[in-house]
Formats: structure tokens, sequence, C-alpha cells
């Protein structure tokens, strides 16, 4: 195997496609070849050869070759000559038009897919003018309400009212509604009142046959293909690689026209195919880590894991990411299965994108499918060294965990199915994993400390699209209880991640009791499992207001998104612990709240709790009890089992 010393740096931008004056220039990077080649093709699949061109030996171990403008519209290939053959055909992996299925890349402009008013497009600010007093100038990333969706989901399902399902452009349709007036989709976003959609992966993937649109296909995409351009089967004409990026970009502008920001999942830490996989056939047993046995390493899960601390590897993902913020108008990043990637190439990705947009948000999960990684764990981005990383976040296990019970164990209950002993993992969430000298980290579940600088380090959820999903979850660890208990449970779980400190995170319809029937895992289930009924909206419209109320509290109220770690130690103070029951308060005067101080209070038990104020003059915010909001409460206070309370009090 070629060791790494042997490898050549190139530093250029101009790798992949660029369109020239008078035509394009392709520049690939294989500082193994002996010779490389260009193959022309009349179509994405299939079709006629229209010819091949040998490209010419550059710097730093790059290839280049320039062709003219009468190439515009054919697809083309690469491969290289080295230890005596050639490699197979395969796409540039800059590519950022491909042909249906992505096994070849397309030539083409970026300007040629340009939706009218493009150019215009920007971000919107975190909250609209409606809400309070937040404007764009707002930089301070606990200000995002990110809310997860999948393309197909949010529209495929017959109840969603839209007139094409199922792709980008479901998500530009305006005024659609479910059977009984409720509005779905995008205006049910708006409606919602998040700021930042978070999308399952639109990057092109393999698991889905873009040929084929009308069969029951599906899948999550984390099965990546091409990173830099996106998935066909979401378009509605797979087979012209400019359909899907006119389309996306449609969306995009769609999304923040309605005042959303959009996140993208990447999945840089594999791809789908190994051997044959486009980086492993240009520059052979460079791109993948393999463990001292000089086997294919897989600390992903997935046969092999991007070797990310390399050089040309962090250009990759660096490249990537600028071109999908450049290009596409990406406003923030969720990185799968961060915990794979070495901490210098995360720190070198929040370091070149927020140099093009300093308000980029960045987040992924702070593990690996495994531990067999042969990079070290002391250098690899998980979360009890999110510390270490620059304006970076990390999701939130702890807090997950704590409010409804492992999600690896199935059956096991959390605080909000009155499980006991769970008290201080809830303060630690609610503290976003910062320090506070009223949590026992002692006895805090998951995590043994406080990881976090501050709260712009910590994404706080309950559910997203991996596991069981929150309604199944405490279906199945919470038989025995009522629905109406287990409705109320929802509730709460929800009220805890959207008033904790740090960054809340939504699963797209746990806002009215989504469900997926049980199944676990739903990556490839289909639509009769992962299509969002919309008619669940009218059933539990109780539920969704309830969420509602709480974004537009959380977002009204710098209490709830306190900048730093020392305003959270300095402001929030626990009463004394009770079984099954978190309480405290806000002080609201050195963040400039117009409440002079805020009183949660979370009862996860079974039982009735009574609560003596503090000798003020309380009003009722929220609640899912008997009291109404803005009614006035002195002396004490009765919490209902499952249930959350949170008051305020006036200068």
């Amino acid at each position: 195997m070629l060791q790494e010393k042997q490898f050549t740096v190139y530093h250029g931008k101009d790798l992949g496609l660029t369109k020239s004056t008078h035509g394009y220039q392709l520049r690939i990077w294989s500082p193994v070849a002996a010779a490389a080649e260009i193959i022309f093709y009349d179509a994405g699949y299939g079709g006629n050869c229209l010819g091949r061109m040998t490209m010419n030996k550059a710097d730093d171990g790059t290839w280049i070759i320039n062709f003219g403008d009468e190439r515009t519209a054919q697809y083309y290939t690469v491969r290289i000559f080295n230890e005596g053959h050639w490699s197979n055909e395969v796409a540039d992996p800059y590519a950022k038009f491909t042909g249906v299925n992505g096994r070849r890349a397309m030539v083409a402009d970026i300007q040629s897919a340009t939706p009218p008013g493009w150019n215009d497009d920007a971000a919107p600010g975190y909250f609209s003018q409606q809400s309070g007093a937040e404007t764009a100038d707002i930089k301070s990333l606990p200000h995002a309400i990110i809310y997860e969706l999948h393309i197909r989901d949010i529209s495929v399902h017959r109840s969603s009212g839209v007139s094409i399902k199922g792709k980008y452009i479901s998500l530009t349709e305006r005024g659609t509604v479910n059977q009984e007036g409720l509005s779905t989709t995008l205006d049910h976003l708006v409606e919602t009142g998040i700021t930042h959609v978070q999308i399952l992966p639109v990057f092109d993937f393999c698991s889905v046959d873009e040929g084929n649109e009308n069969s029951d296909q599906y899948n999550w995409g984390y099965d990546p293909l091409n990173f830099n351009t996106p998935e066909g089967s979401y378009a509605t004409n797979a087979f012209d690689g400019r359909v899907r990026v006119f389309e996306f970009r449609q969306m995009i502008m769609a999304l923040h026209s309605a005042g959303i920001r959009v996140v993208i999942d990447m999945a840089y830490n594999h791809t789908a195919l190994r051997e044959t996989s486009a980086f492993e056939q240009l520059v052979p047993g460079y791109f993948y880590r393999k463990n001292r046995h000089g086997d294919y390493a897989s600390s992903t899960g997935c046969g092999n894991e991007t070797a990310s601390e390399k050089p040309m590897v962090r250009k990759f993902i660096i490249d990537s990411m600028i071109h999908w913020v450049e290009d596409f108008h990406i406003d923030g990043f969720r990185i799968d299965l961060m915990g794979v990637h070495d901490l210098e190439t995360m720190n070198e990705v929040s370091r070149s994108l927020r140099k093009i947009r300093p308000d980029i948000l960045l987040y992924g999960e702070g593990w690996a499918a495994n531990n067999s990684s042969p990079l070290p764990e002391t250098l690899r981005a998980v979360k009890h060294n999110v510390a270490q990383l620059e304006n970076i976040a990390v999701f939130s296990d702890d807090i997950r965990d704590g409010i409804k019970g492992s999600v690896f164990r199935y059956s096991e209950k959390g605080f909000v199915s009155a499980q006991a002993g769970l008290e201080e993992t809830i303060k630690f969430g609610i503290t976003a994993a910062c320090y506070h000298p009223q949590v026992d980290y002692r006895r805090v579940n998951y995590s043994d400390k406080p990881y976090a600088k501050n709260p712009e380090q910590v994404i706080n959820y309950c559910d997203c699209h991996d596991n069981h999903n929150l309604f199944d979850k405490l279906a199945i660890a919470g038989s025995e209880f009522s629905e109406e208990d287990r409705v109320n449970m929802q509730m709460l779980s929800l009220a805890i991640v959207l008033t904790s400190q740090g960054i809340p995170f939504l699963h797209a319809g746990s806002e009215f009791l989504r469900s997926k029937g049980g199944v676990e895992n739903s990556f490839n289930a289909g639509d009769s499992i992962n299509a969002i009924d919309w008619a669940l909206k009218s059933k539990h419209k109780l539920v969704f207001e309830f969420v509602r109320r709480i974004i537009e509290l959380r977002k009204d109220h710098p209490v709830f998104r306190l900048p730093s770690a020392a305003s959270i130690e300095k402001n929030i103070h626990f009463i004394p612990n009770r079984p099954g029951l978190v309480a405290y308060t806000i002080d609201g005067r050195t963040c400039n709240d117009a409440w002079l101080e805020a009183f949660v209070i979370f009862n996860g038990s079974e039982k009735n709790q009574q609560i003596v104020l503090p000798l003020f003059e309380w009003h009722i915010a929220i609640s899912q009890q008997q009291y109404v909001s803005g009614e006035v409460i002195r002396h004490f206070v009765m919490i209902k089992s499952f249930s959350c309370l949170i008051l305020y009090r006036m200068p």
C-alpha cells in the first residue's frame, strides 16, 4: 500500500470542472497516475460514446484538460493508468452535475441552473419581525430552533395537499392544507415558528434508482455517491443533471423567503462504494483509513471510514462545504458521525466557512458507530472533546436519554415516564452540559462531567430520524400508562427541549404525535411507515398549539437563550430536588428580558406535586393543566403528573 508521504498536495481552488471563457477546464488529483483520460457520452447512463481526450500532467499530482462549449450537456467519466492497467471509469469526485444515478458527471456551468431571483436570495434573520425583538443582526447560535425533515416524508402523503409530492419543489408550494384546513408542509413550518430546517441527505446517494420514478423506493440517503450534487430522485427529471440543481435552488429560495434557514445533513465519514468508488479508483489507498492489519477500518459501521486527517481528504470536505454554501446558499451543516473525523479538520471547516458566513450553524454527532477507528479518540471530534472545537455543537444524547430512556434499551423509561433518579440528568441537560454548581455530576447518567464551554456547543433533542421516534418510544416503554398520560409525556418532553439552554432540535411530526408504527430503524421502510400523515395535526391540534406557544415563548424571552456558561451559572437557580420533579428559576435582569424572573417546573412523576412559591405575584405563561395563560398565582401551585408549568413575574 502506498504511504501518505508519497503523495503531493494540491492547494488550488479549481479541482473538478470549471467554466472558462471559451469552454471548460477539468482538473483531477491523481498523483499515482501514469496517464489519465476523460470519456464523453451523450447520456448519463447508456447512450453513445462521443470521444475521449488524453489529460495532461500538471502541478502537484493533478491532471488537466480543456475543451470547448460544444461539450455542454454531454456527460463524462475519468479514468487513470496506474501500475500497468486502466482503472474503472468513474465520475469526477468534484462533479456539481451528474446524470441519472450519478455514475457520470455532466458538462454544465452552475449558472445554467439558476432560477429567477436566485442572485437576490439571502438568508433570513433568525426571528421574523412578527415574533419579537430579534433581527438578522443576532449572531448568537442559541437563537436557532431546528426542525429535522426528510424531503419525501414531509409531502408524499395524500393528506399533505401538495400537488407534486415527494420532491424538492414540494417545499416551494404555499397554501397547502390538510382535509380539515390546517396548514401543511412549508406553511406548517412557518406556523410552527422554527428558524432552521435540517434536511436529511440531499447529496447524490446510491440506494434509490433515480430512473424508476414511479416505484416505492425509499431511503434516508446515508450512502453517499457524489457529495457535491443534489440527489436526483427528489427532482422532477433525474436524467438532466441541471434539473436537480435548479429545483434544489428553488426550494432554498422558497424556504428563505418564508423566513427559514436551511441546514443539510452531510455524511463525509464514509462512502457507499469502497474499492469501486471514485476516490479509490483515482488514488488507491489514500482516502480511507486502514487498521493495523491493512484492512479497511469501519468505525462508521458502513465498511469504510474516510481519513479526514489526510490533507487531500480534508481539502475535499472543506471544498465541498464551501460549494454548498456559495452555490446553494446553505446556512448550516449537520455532520453525520462527526466523531469519526479529526478535530483539526472540523476546526478548519469552521474557520473556512465562517470567513464566508460568520453566522453559519455547524453541529454534528459527537460519536462514531463503534470504537474501531485506528485514529485515537483523543484526536477525534467526539462529544467529550467538544471544548476543543471552534463554534461547532454536538448532540446531547444525555438529555435525550434522560428524558425518555435509552434509545438502545427499548423498554427503559425516562424522566417523563416516571423513572426515578434522573433529576440530575435533566438538570445537566437544562444547563447545556455547562458547569453549574447545583448539578451533582456523580448522579448524571450517560456523562460524568460538564463538557461544553458554552451553550452554543450543545444541541438538545429527544428524538430524531434515528431509533424510535418519541411517540413510539413512550408507547413501548410506558405501555401500562394511559394514552392521555403518554400524550402529556410527549408534551413534557418537548417542553424540556424547548426551554433548556443550548440549541433545541425537533423531529418532524413530534409536535403532533407522529408515529412510525413502532419501527425502530425506518431508513428503508417506505412511505407507509415514514410519510407524515397530516391528519394527525388536526387530531392532536392541542399538542401542536402547545409546542407552537413554547417556541414563541423561547423566541420572545432571552432567559431561555442565555449566551454563555457564566450566565447559566449566575442566572439559573434550582430548587431542592424531589423525586420526579425538577424546578428552577432564571433571572431575567441580566439578559434584558421583559420578565424579571421565570420559574420553570417539570413533573415527570405519576403524582401531582405541590410547590410553595417565593413570596411574589406569579403569572402563568405555559401550562398543561387547568391554569389559564396570564392567570396570577400566589403562595403555592399544584403541578399535575407528567406536566410542565412555566411562570413569570414582572418588574
